[in-house]
């Protein structure tokens, strides 16, 4: 089961971002002084005084808007006020009471659940009864006011968060599998957590970068527990220029960090660029799971071996992660869409797998018969004895008399064979090499 729930709503601009930085302690949000900035809710995890939570932050309500990304943002905190346990309604104590505050109140009070009112940018305690006095008048009892930004009275603020979650409900760990899935502007990742969720989690948008931050959607098939990560898409540097922009690809690279497969998105029609390939390498270098899919596959002409040559030709580009497998698919058409799931929930069994080291050290010893190891001026590499030493990914440790003798094939050369031997498919395999101190290398 999910940790309880804070959903922070309110208009725009009023300091909501900040506030969900302070609390997950990092800077998940995106911040600055332009309205309608956050577009998607964003999911974190935090916790007060050992009870942990997780935290929505929305974009700003804007409740009369015929704009169709600002309306899409108020249907998306209203989806969120539908899941959480306790509601932060946050205002502005500088700017005042306003008719769109007055709105929101409205749609808030429709929900029946916990709302917590809150003056932000309270900034002198002084001041504090003139600037929270005439919110009293939405009708959510006594109005907490805080800064977000100097961080007053956040603690007795958490407090009455807490306070307000069911009992029941702390305790719980997310046992999920978390998937990123990642890739260039436009290229249907959105469409795709909304296809395979059923229902419009993420706003999708012809318009390349319209997912600015991560969006965490927990998401359940076959009874296992699943976490879908959409990221922005990821541009070449010398096309980032708009400073939010920027740090979208921050928390699309930090998205790759947290989770345990990536999704690597591409588009059949554009093909495997450069970029896709950096964006690889990232996931590759993190250690996690990948898996390669093609998009808008119905708009390719097929003839005979269009797949399989179209495979070939990504693993031939991709050689540092030939390893991850290659699957074709159309989201607008649903067309093995779920697949992308079965054989995640496979790469994810395989990064757990513990071969003994019994089992190992005869592969290895068969492969050492096979091809004798390289050497140089007379001496030659010997492999002693291995072990696994560690799983998400797969760690190999191998005691060897000179590390600079194991050359970069013939690491290859022994990762293939374990892979021949073990299902290891979509998973890295991370080797280290520790020398063996004898009489013939002193």
């Amino acid at each position: 089961m999910s940790k309880p729930i804070l959903a922070i709503v309110g208009r725009p601009n009023v300091g909501k971002s900040t506030f969900f930085n302070r609390l997950v302690g990092e800077r998940r949000a995106i911040v600055e002084d332009v309205p309608g900035v956050t577009r998607d809710r964003i999911y974190a995890e935090t916790d007060w005084n050992g009870k942990e939570f997780a935290v929505i932050d929305t974009g700003g309500i804007e409740v009369n808007t015929d704009d169709t990304i600002r309306s899409q943002m108020r249907d998306q905190a209203v989806m969120a006020m539908d899941m959480a346990d306790v509601i932060i309604f946050m205002v502005d104590g500088k700017e005042g009471l306003t008719t769109a505050d007055s709105e929101v109140a409205e749609l808030l009070r429709r929900t029946g659940k916990e709302v917590i009112l809150v003056v932000n940018k309270v900034d002198k305690p002084s001041r504090a009864y003139e600037d929270i006095y005439d919110f009293y008048e939405l009708g959510f009892g006594e109005p907490m006011p805080i800064s977000a930004a100097n961080m007053t009275n956040i603690g007795d603020l958490l407090d009455m968060i807490v306070d307000g979650f069911p009992e029941d409900s702390f305790g719980r760990y997310d046992e999920s599998v978390h998937i990123a899935i990642i890739g260039k502007p436009n290229v249907g990742k959105s469409s795709l957590v909304n296809a395979l969720t059923k229902q419009n989690r993420v706003i999708v948008s012809p318009i390349a970068g319209t997912t600015r931050d991560t969006i965490d959607t927990p998401f359940e098939y076959k009874g296992r527990e699943y976490t879908l990560i959409d990221t922005a898409g990821l541009r070449k540097k010398s096309k980032v220029n708009d400073t939010i922009e920027k740090y979208s690809v921050i928390r699309a690279i930090a998205a790759i960090e947290r989770c345990d497969i990536c999704v690597l998105m591409i588009d059949a029609v554009e093909g495997l660029t450069e970029q896709d390939k950096k964006i690889a390498g990232y996931a590759h270098e993190a250690g996690k799971g990948i898996l390669i899919v093609v998009n808008k596959w119905d708009l390719i002409e097929k003839e005979t071996n269009t797949m399989r040559d179209y495979e070939r030709k990504v693993k031939n580009e991709m050689l540092f992660a030939s390893y991850a497998p290659v699957l074709f698919t159309s989201v607008v058409n649903k067309q093995r869409i779920f697949d992308i799931i079965e054989k995640c929930a496979k790469i994810q069994d395989a990064r757990s797998v513990r071969i003994t080291t019994g089992k190992l050290n005869s592969i290895i010893e068969d492969a050492v018969m096979m091809r004798q190891p390289p050497s140089d001026k007379g001496r030659r590499l010997k492999v002693y004895y291995a072990s696994q030493i560690g799983t998400k990914p797969p760690l190999f440790s191998f005691n060897i008399n000179d590390r600079e003798l194991m050359h970069f094939s013939y690491s290859r050369y022994l990762e293939n064979k374990i892979r021949e031997a073990f299902d290891f498919e979509g998973t890295s395999i991370k080797f280290v090499w520790n020398e063996k101190r004898t009489k013939d290398n002193q």
